[in-house]
């Protein structure tokens, strides 16, 4: 009943600026959280930064500075603002987001499929 859809990752260059971008659709009632993880190859996934409903935000701090999490609500949307690119931020970055449902008294938590980001020259 309820998917995200993923877009924005690709080959970029050190240094640059992509946007990454999440969709929720599907029998929502409400989202208390979205948010961003990444996992390089042999690694385990991390944190990279959380939105909560109403504005607090959390960052990694290797990212901290350079990317910024932001929501439309009306369209369900997390984005991640990707500045100074260095190729260790080279990954799968999944989206993450904490869902009500409509056939759910609670909220629980919601993947993506992962958008794979390459920093390389």
């Amino acid at each position: 009943q309820v998917h995200l859809v993923e877009s924005g990752g690709g080959l970029v260059q050190p240094g640059g600026s992509p946007r990454l971008s999440c969709a929720a659709s599907g029998s929502i009632l409400s989202i208390n959280a979205m948010g961003w993880y990444r996992q390089a190859p042999g690694k385990q996934r991390e944190l990279v930064a959380f939105i909560i409903s109403g504005g607090p935000t959390n960052y990694e701090d290797s990212v901290k500075g350079r990317f910024t999490i932001s929501r439309d609500n009306a369209k369900n949307t997390v984005f991640l603002q990707m500045n100074s690119l260095k190729p260790e931020d080279t990954a799968v970055y999944y989206c993450i987001a904490h869902i009500r449902s409509i056939s759910s008294t609670s909220a629980s938590p919601y993947w993506g499929q992962g958008t794979q980001v390459t920093v390389s020259s």
